[in-house]
Order: structure tokens, then C-alpha cells, then sequence
């Protein structure tokens, strides 16, 4: 056999195959090293089998046994049948039952011998299951000896691919197992085996997938043995070795020429923003403009919760950039987040000698032209936009500043681009979603991290009630009092892309109502992101005027949307937003002097998430309390709500349950790499694979 079978491609594996080797790669599964490193979902002991004789009900049992008959039995309902299976071992039978799945007459037979899994209950007066797992170990043609694999011992139960049932799996994975060599190449440094007590990496491998049959079950499907843990361990180590590597290599680069910053500059950046700055955003300040006058350009992320100041700490590093002559991008997730960035640095540098332009995908062609004329000329010194700004056409005179608003929404590769517009600009990378610190150590594990923990003075916490559709005259009530004081209220609407139309006719349908029925004394506007880009800045500055006092709007005002006498937002429908959303939304009030409110309104009955995510908003304020529950509540591939977030391709790690071993991995991977002779045949291994296995930008 082969020393090198872990990068043997699968296809050519003996009972796999062209149809099941596609279905396997669909899910990112190409050599036997993937398929290896796959953990089950989760293990059962089926050498401790239950006799048929012994179920109870309200138990959760593993049996096996043989077919004895199986049938579709109709019922009282019409159109729904029931296809049941009688299955019996040496001490008794018990019965199998499945709603309205008759397909299942195709793959039930007499005489095969079958595992059923699941919760017991009495029914019809006996006892059975009700759609429980089930799975066939042996039928008619099948190898006898093959079934010592899949009963007798503790079963790993893998996820069904495609064609490629956990069974095949767990047959494939055996017949692997077996032919691996004595050695088995292992990426991780032998000193850092010994230092933590690990496992041999072959060791490991066998030992996940078919453990000895003193292990307990409980820690198998906790993810806590020996063997699973060395494997997480080696996973999150190579991870952050790379991460590691990165920012080191980004250190080696070297800036065309730094900032440079006097009394001239220090007081012409005062001029421009007047504005009286907590400590946390001096804090901010001073590490930015720190890292801009390095020679090696500077990639930092400034995290703060909601109305934080993020964007005038921002502002301010790009006037010390500009009075440096250089230009600045300024990058933003979506249209109206860049129009709301654009009008507003526009209003704060009106009165600078520096020029301000927009770029996003809603310019006319003759306008976007006399745009990119004005960029590659360097008349225009700031420009706002969306990812329109790391198109082709494109070019600057002297970008010194790349600034990215809302990072987790934009890919890790359209951050390299438009770093790649300038010669090596500084990267400042802002969140108001803030990251918890086992995220911070993946998606921005190779940036520097300034936090703005505190708020402007004057800013007063926000109250937030939770009420049911049912109590909606009472909340109108709360936002009449509001009005009837001079200020101004929200009323957001869900809006889900699987039914983007439905949700956009009920809030507009709603927004008529608001104003034909519920605030006819006064002004009620419709905002949502379909509308034009003219139509969109014209409600908003009426609502910034006062002109508008109830802005009736889709989730575009999740961020950007910035009005001091707005002091009561509804929110439809709450349940169906992500906590972090609600979060983001209800910062949109409270952004000045007064008491604010948010009111979370919900169906009835909630679903225990549900519950959770809107206890939480009303429980706290915190943002960074709010993300951690709401990593928990999610977990990672939800957090940011999309898979282009920077967040690595874990195989058989889990960001939440294993977060103590990230922090560990760090810790060794800085500490290996730290000399540079010993690491040369890891950091071989990282170059050549690092990209690859985790499905990010590469680390050269």
C-alpha cells in the first residue's frame, strides 16, 4: 500500500465510484485525508444493545434485529398512511412506525437485519417507535463479516451524503483504517505533541472514528476524547499558524512613504472636527495614526458598539491621510449605507479644502465616467462607495487609506483587492457588530483589534419592552406619546429575501395604514432598498429635517441612519430577526439627549429561539454581551449570516464548543513560529496548503 493513501483522490477508491466520488466532493470531500477527518455526527454503543424484551416507554433505545414483515397501513385521514415495520431479536418483537413515508416499501425487506434508533412510546396498546433512525446492517447478498463493522461495538454515525449513506461511510472509513501505514505524516511539530501529551496522529484518526470499548459514549458525542480533541487541536493549530504567518509577512511589507504628523496637521484635523472625543475613541485615535506612520502598512480593526463613534474616529484618520496627500476609499456593504456615509462626510468636510465624491452601482454611465476621472486624476481626495470600488475600472492617483465599514459582510479577497489599488495603503476594517473573542481570533485573527467600549457623554440607555400583536393599540399609544413631545419613531419591517416581495407589499401596506388610520396629524414616509437613489436620500434628509416624524422602513436603517430626536423605534415581527440585527436596529435611537424606547413586537407563539434572542435584548445593552449569547444561541456559520465573512472552513473543529483549544492553539502556534529555523518545515506545509484547506486568501 501506498505511503502517500491520505491524498489519494477518492474517486479511485474501491467502492466509491464517479456518482458517489461527485456527491463526496459536492461537500468538499476530494482525497482520503477529507474523508478521514470528518467526524461523525455522533456514536452509539451497540455492543450494549437493548433486548426487545427489556424497552420501556419514554426511553431512547438501539436495537437490532431481524424483519419480520413491514407494510403500508392506511388511516381515518385521508391521504395519510403510515408504513410500518415489525422488526424481533432472540427475546421479543416491537414495532416501527413512519408517517406517510411509503417509499420506504423499497428499502425494508423480510430477513434483513436492521438497527432502529430512537424514543419509545405506547401506541395502538403496544409499544413502538415513531420515526426512529434505522438503519440496514445486513440484507440478502451482503457480506456476513461486514456486519462486525456496524454492530457489537461503538458505531460512529456519519451524515448522510448524496448517494453515500452513513453505513457506506462507516464501511469505507473501516476498509481505509485498515490499509493506513505504521507512519502517518503529521503537521504538527513533534516538541508540541510531546508538550501537550497528544496522541500519534494515526493514533487519533482510528481512535475518532471506531474508539476502544472502554470509551465512554458520552464523551464521544461531547467531542471530548483524546483522540477527537488532538485532531481539533491540530486543526485549529494550523489554522492559526497560518493567520499567524500572514500578519507577519504583512509586517515585511513596506509602505511607498508613512504619514507624517505635526502640530499643522494635529490642528487642521481639530478645525475640520470639532468634536468633543471619549476616551475610548482618543484611545482608537492614537493606535491608528500610530500604525499609519509605520512604515509597514497598518491592518487594524476598530470594533464598537452601536452609536460608539466609530465613523468620526474614522474620519479623523483620514483627514491626517489627505493632509498627507493621500487619497482615501471609503467602502461600504450597501447602497444606502454609502449614500447615508457619503452625505455625511460630505456635511463634515464642507467647509475643508478637500473634495468628496460617491461611487456606487446606481450611477448613470456619464457620471460614474466623470468619477473615475476624477479618482485616477487625484482631484477627488475621499471617495465613498460600495463594492463598486474594487471594480477594474478603478484607479487612484495615491491611495495612502483603504476604510471598510461593516468588514463581516464583505469577502476576505474584495478586502485584498482594494488594498491592492494603492501602493500598500494603510487597511482601517470597522464593526458595530461587535466580534466575539473566538470570531476575533478566526475572521480578524491577522489584524490588530482597537475597541471603543464607552458612548458619547449624554447618551442614555435605551429601554426595551417586548409586546405580542395583540397589544398593538397600547404600542401605537407609546409612539403617540412620543410624537406628541416633538420627536420622531421607526416602525421597521422585516424584509427575507425568500419572500422579499410578500414582506415589501406588507410594509407598504402598513405604511398606508400608519398614515390613513393610526398618525393621521402627521407626516408617515416609506423607506426600503428598492427604492431609487434620489427617492432614498429625499425621505431620508425629511426624517434628518423633521419634516417626516414617522419613518416607516425595511432593515435599510440597520446601520448609518443617524437622527438625534428619533426616540422610539417598533420593530414588526421581531422574531424573525437575528439578535444581532436587532441590536444594530435599535441603535438607531437614543443618539441623543432623550430617553429612548425600542419595542420588540412578536407572534405568538414564540419558538424557544425565539425567546432567547428577544430575553437577551431586553435583558442588556451591551453589545459585546449581546454577541456572545447571540454566537451561542447561532453559532459561527450564522454569526455573520454569510460564508464569504473570512471565517475559516473547520472540518472538525467548532468555534463555540471548542474555544478554550483556539486560544491554546494560538498560543503554541506564536510560540513555534517564534523561531524561525525549527518552524521552516511547518511554515513549507502552511504555504503550500493553508489556502486550500481553509478555504480563504493565502498566506504569502
Amino acid at each position: 500500500m501506498p505511503v502517500d493513501l491520505l491524498s489519494q483522490p477518492l474517486q479511485f477508491v474501491k467502492g466509491v465510484g464517479p456518482r458517489r466520488s461527485a456527491d463526496l466532493e459536492r461537500v468538499g470531500l476530494l482525497t482520503v485525508e477529507d474523508l478521514l477527518l470528518r467526524f461523525p455526527l455522533r456514536y452509539e454503543n451497540r455492543a450494549g444493545l437493548t433486548p426487545m424484551a427489556a424497552l420501556r416507554p419514554g426511553h431512547t433505545a438501539t436495537v437490532v434485529g431481524e424483519v419480520l414483515s413491514s407494510g403500508i397501513r392506511p388511516t381515518r385521514r385521508p391521504g395519510f398512511r403510515l408504513f410500518e415495520v415489525v422488526v424481533r431479536d432472540a427475546s421479543g418483537a416491537v414495532r416501527a412506525v413512519f408517517p406517510n413515508q411509503s417509499f420506504l416499501k423499497d428499502v425494508f425487506h423480510a430477513q434483513q437485519q436492521v438497527v432502529l434508533y430512537g424514543p419509545l412510546e405506547y401506541r395502538s396498546g403496544g409499544l413502538q417507535f415513531t420515526n426512529p433512525e434505522y438503519e440496514i446492517v445486513r440484507g440478502d447478498g451482503d457480506d456476513p463479516d461486514d456486519a462486525h463493522v456496524h454492530t457489537g461495538r461503538i458505531v460512529p454515525i456519519y451524515e448522510k451524503v448524496g448517494s453515500v449513506t452513513p453505513r457506506m461511510q462507516r464501511s469505507l472509513v473501516h476498509q481505509l483504517l485498515a490499509q493506513l501505514p505504521d507512519e502517518v505524516m503529521d503537521p504538527v511539530p513533534a516538541a508540541v505533541r510531546q508538550g501537550l501529551s497528544l496522541p500519534t496522529r494515526r493514533d487519533a484518526i482510528l481512535h475518532t472514528h471506531f474508539p476502544p470499548a472502554d470509551t465512554s459514549v458520552d464523551d464521544l458525542n461531547a467531542f471530548r476524547t483524546e483522540a477527537q480533541r488532538r485532531l481539533i487541536f491540530e486543526e485549529f493549530f494550523l489554522f492559526q499558524a497560518g493567520l499567524v504567518l500572514r500578519k507577519r509577512r504583512h509586517a515585511d511589507v513596506r509602505k511607498t512613504r508613512a504619514v507624517q504628523v505635526d502640530d499643522r496637521i494635529r490642528e487642521a484635523a481639530r478645525k475640520a472636527l470639532p468634536f468633543k472625543l471619549t476616551p475610548g475613541q482618543k484611545v482608537a485615535l492614537r493606535e491608528i495614526v500610530t500604525d499609519m506612520q509605520r512604515p509597514e502598512p497598518m491592518h487594524r480593526l476598530l470594533q464598537g458598539d452601536v452609536g460608539a463613534g466609530k465613523t468620526v474616529v474614522a474620519l479623523l484618520a483620514a483627514l491626517v491621510a489627505m493632509e498627507n496627500g493621500f487619497q482615501v476609499a471609503f467602502m461600504a456593504p450597501t447602497e444606502i449605507l454609502a449614500d447615508q456615509h457619503y452625505m455625511t462626510i460630505r456635511r463634515l468636510l464642507e467647509h475643508t479644502r478637500f473634495r468628496v465624491a460617491s461611487l456606487t452601482g446606481s450611477l448613470t454611465a456619464a457620471r460614474k465616467r466623470a468619477a473615475l476621472a476624477e479618482i485616477a486624476s487625484g482631484t477627488t481626495n475621499l471617495v465613498v462607495g460600495t463594492h463598486a470600488l474594487v471594480e477594474g475600472a478603478v484607479e487612484f492617483r495615491d491611495l495612502g487609506l483603504v476604510v471598510i465599514d461593516e468588514q463581516h459582510r464583505f469577502g476576505v479577497m474584495q478586502r485584498a483587492t482594494l488594498r491592492g489599488k494603492g501602493q500598500q495603503p494603510d487597511v482601517l476594517v470597522m464593526t458595530a457588530t461587535p466580534i466575539p473573542r473566538t470570531l476575533a481570533l478566526t475572521a480578524f485573527g491577522d489584524l490588530d483589534v482597537s475597541v471603543i467600549r464607552d458612548l458619547p457623554p449624554g447618551r442614555q440607555p435605551i429601554r426595551t419592552v417586548a409586546r405580542p400583536e395583540s397589544r398593538r393599540d397600547e404600542i401605537y399609544q407609546l409612539v403617540r406619546k412620543e410624537l406628541e413631545q416633538g420627536r420622531q419613531a421607526y416602525v421597521v419591517y422585516p424584509l427575507v429575501e425568500e419572500s422579499e416581495k410578500v414582506d415589501l407589499r406588507a410594509a407598504t401596506e402598513m405604511a398606508e395604514t400608519l398614515q390613513t388610520e393610526v398618525f393621521p396629524d402627521y407626516r408617515v414616509a416609506l423607506l426600503h432598498g428598492k427604492m431609487k437613489a434620489d427617492d432614498k436620500e429625499q425621505v431620508m434628509a425629511g426624517f434628518a429635517r423633521g419634516d417626516v416624524h414617522v419613518l416607516a422602513a425595511t432593515t435599510v436603517v440597520e446601520v448609518g441612519v443617524d437622527v438625534a430626536n428619533a426616540t422610539i423605534m417598533v420593530v414588526e415581527h421581531a422574531e424573525r430577526f437575528g439578535l444581532s440585527q436587532l441590536h444594530q436596529l435599535r441603535g438607531r435611537v437614543g443618539r441623543g439627549a432623550h430617553a429612548s424606547t425600542c419595542v420588540l413586537v412578536y407572534q405568538a407563539p414564540l419558538t424557544e429561539q425565539g425567546q432567547a434572542r428577544i430575553t437577551t435584548l431586553t435583558d442588556t445593552n451591551d453589545g459585546f454581551v449581546i454577541a456572545e449569547r447571540d454566537l451561542d444561541i447561532r453559532g459561527p456559520g450564522d454569526f455573520f449570516g454569510t460564508r464569504q465573512s473570512g471565517l475559516p472552513t473547520l472540518r472538525v473543529g467548532d468555534l463555540v464548543r471548542d474555544h478554550v483549544m483556539m486560544e491554546e492553539a494560538r498560543r503554541e502556534a506564536v510560540n513555534w513560529l517564534d523561531d524561525p529555523a525549527r518552524s521552516k518545515p511547518l511554515v513549507e506545509f502552511l504555504s503550500a496548503n493553508w489556502a486550500q484547506r481553509f478555504g480563504l486568501v493565502g498566506i504569502g
